[in-house]
């Protein structure tokens, strides 16, 4: 399977996927710290996919997404953004109401 296989397969998956440098206990970047605050925050059942550990993943989801920069979050299979992005979303509600229509079902 090749990393473009294998994004797919992770992102169809996973109702939240956070694609970050280190892991949610051990963050090894601000940015992908931040995205973990956040999604907490939100009380978000997310998982995570730390790209320092998976060159291939690394390089192969800012094709994937045609996203520069990490971390990366998709939602239910759609690109997000990163931690920027992440964060205007969540100042203004619309991240929560992401994530709750999540938990609804």
């Amino acid at each position: 399977m090749d990393a473009q296989d294998k994004i797919k397969t992770q992102i169809e998956d996973n109702d939240v996927m956070l694609y970050m440098k280190g892991s949610a206990m051990f963050p090894q970047c601000g940015f992908s710290g931040r995205a973990v605050e956040i999604l907490k925050a939100c009380g978000a059942d997310f998982e995570t996919v730390d790209v320092l550990s998976n060159p291939d993943i690394r390089e192969g989801i800012k094709q994937f997404s045609n996203w520069p920069t990490i971390p990366q979050l998709y939602i239910k299979g759609e690109f997000i953004g990163g931690s920027d992005i992440m964060l205007e979303l969540y100042q203004n509600g619309e991240l929560q109401d992401k994530i709750n229509a999540l938990k609804a079902g």
